[in-house]
C-alpha cells in the first residue's frame, strides 16, 4: 500500500508500480490475474485438499464477482481446518454428514454455503483430472432453509436514513428507489446515467435494466449531483474526494446508523421492500430483473403473505339463492 491506493510492484528493474485500487478485494483481484498471466498455474503435486483449493483459488475464484470471493474466502476459513490434509479421495459422504451436523450447531445456512462451496471444489477436481473419486457431497441433505420474509416499515426506514451520513443516505435511497442489489447500487457510475435511463447490468444474473430516472430516483441523483465535492469520481455513490465506497465503509457506517436509530434490519431487505410497495406484480418482476413472475410471487409473498378476500353476508346471500 502507497498513500490510500494499492499497488502491484514488480521485481525487474526499473520496478513498475500497477494501480490496483483502494479496495482490498478488487486489488486482491487484480494481483491474482496478472500473477496469473505471469505464471502458470502450479500442478497440484499432491491431492491434497488444500492444494486443489489453491488452485481453485488461481483458476476459478478470480473470475467471481468481488463479493464471492469474499463469500468463498470466508467459507474456506472454515472448510480448511477441518479437510486441507485429507487426499481428496479419503473425503466421504459421511465426513460431509457430520460437518454440515457439527457446523450446523452456530450456523445453519452458512453450513450449507460451505458444502456447496465444497462441491463446486470437487466437482472442479473431477473436471480437471485431479481425481475420478465421486463427489462426497451428493446424497447428503443440506439444511432446511426458511428464507428471509422481513419486510422494511416506512418508520423503520426513515429513522435509519435520518440517522446515517449522506453518503449512506444516498446507497439508502437508491437501493430503494430502484430495487437492485447492494453491490449492483454500489457500483452504479455516472455515466450509467443517460438519455432519462440508468443503465443497470446485474452482478448475479447479468441481466441488464433500464430504470427510467424520474421522480424521487430523479431527485436523489440530483442531489447527489449537486453536492459539493472536491474531485468527481466514476461513481456516482463517492467520497468527497472521488474514491468508491467500499464495503466495508459501507458496512461500518450502515451499522453505526443502525444501532442508533434502534432499527434492525439488513440492507439487502431494501430490495423486497423496493418490490413489495410497487404494487403491481408485473412491474415489480421488471424491476428486480426476475426472468419468471412465479419467481416474483415467492419472493413477495414471504414478505407480505397471499391476499385473501374477507367473507362477506353478500357472498351467503348469494350461496342462498343457489341453493
Amino acid at each position: 500500500m502507497k498513500g490510500n491506493s494499492f499497488y502491484y510492484v514488480t521485481s525487474s528493474k526499473p520496478r513498475q508500480w500497477i494501480p490496483l485500487g483502494d479496495d482490498i478485494w478488487v486489488a486482491k483481484r487484480k494481483w491474482a490475474e496478472i500473477e496469473s498471466r505471469n505464471s502458470p498455474t502450479p500442478v497440484v503435486k499432491s491431492a491434497l485438499f488444500k492444494h486443489v483449493v489453491n488452485k481453485y483459488r488461481a483458476e476459478v475464484m478470480i473470475h467471481k464477482a468481488i463479493r464471492t470471493q469474499r463469500d468463498n474466502e470466508n467459507e474456506l476459513k472454515r472448510l480448511l481446518p477441518v479437510f486441507e490434509n485429507m487426499p481428496l479421495d479419503s473425503i466421504k459422504p459421511t465426513h460431509v454428514r457430520k460437518y454440515l451436523d457439527k457446523r450446523g450447531l452456530q450456523a445453519k445456512v452458512r453450513a450449507n454455503r460451505e458444502k456447496a462451496l465444497l462441491s463446486h471444489i470437487f466437482n472442479f477436481a473431477r473436471d480437471d483430472g485431479i481425481t475420478s473419486a465421486p463427489n462426497p457431497c451428493i446424497g447428503v441433505k443440506a439444511h432446511t432453509e426458511s428464507g428471509r420474509d422481513k419486510y422494511v416499515s416506512d418508520d423503520e426506514l426513515n429513522k435509519v436514513w435520518n440517522c446515517a451520513e449522506p453518503i449512506i443516505q444516498d446507497c439508502l435511497d437508491l437501493a430503494y428507489f430502484t430495487g437492485q442489489r447492494p453491490a449492483d447500487v454500489r457500483k452504479i457510475k455516472r455515466a450509467d446515467i443517460f438519455n432519462g435511463f440508468l443503465h443497470v447490468k446485474q452482478n448475479k444474473t447479468h441481466e441488464k435494466l433500464r430504470i427510467v430516472v424520474t421522480g424521487d430516483l430523479k431527485a436523489v441523483i440530483d442531489r447527489i449531483f449537486s453536492r459539493s465535492v472536491e474531485q468527481v469520481g466514476e461513481y456516482l455513490i463517492q467520497h468527497s474526494d472521488g474514491r468508491m465506497l467500499t464495503y466495508e465503509s459501507f458496512r461500518y457506517w450502515f451499522d453505526k446508523a443502525r444501532q442508533a436509530a434502534g432499527v434492525d434490519f439488513q440492507y439487502r431487505d431494501l430490495r423486497a421492500k423496493s418490490a413489495t410497495d410497487v404494487d403491481d406484480i408485473a412491474k415489480a418482476q421488471k424491476l428486480l430483473g426476475h426472468k419468471s413472475i412465479t419467481t416474483t410471487e415467492i419472493y413477495l409473498r414471504k414478505r407480505v403473505g397471499d391476499k385473501a378476500i374477507p367473507v362477506s353476508r353478500s357472498d351467503l346471500d348469494d350461496s342462498a339463492l343457489a341453493d
